[in-house]
């Protein structure tokens, strides 16, 4: 799986460039990289799940 990096420097420095105060962008920065976490998280639980679906599929169709 590939893993993608994410800049959360550039993330704040863009957030402050818009206006918004240095204590909120760094909240923002914490939450928008939590829930990238989590979000990788739920992608392997899915793939997992995901393969234990179609063993049954594939079992049902081909017993042995």
């Amino acid at each position: 799986m590939a893993t993608i990096t994410f800049d959360t420097l550039k993330f704040v420095e863009k957030l402050k460039s818009g206006g918004i105060p240095k204590d909120q962008t760094k909240a923002i920065s914490e939450v928008f990289r939590d829930a990238s976490a989590n979000i990788n998280l739920l992608k392997r639980m899915l793939g997992i799940l995901l393969g234990g679906v179609m063993t049954l599929i594939l079992k049902a169709f081909f017993p042995l």
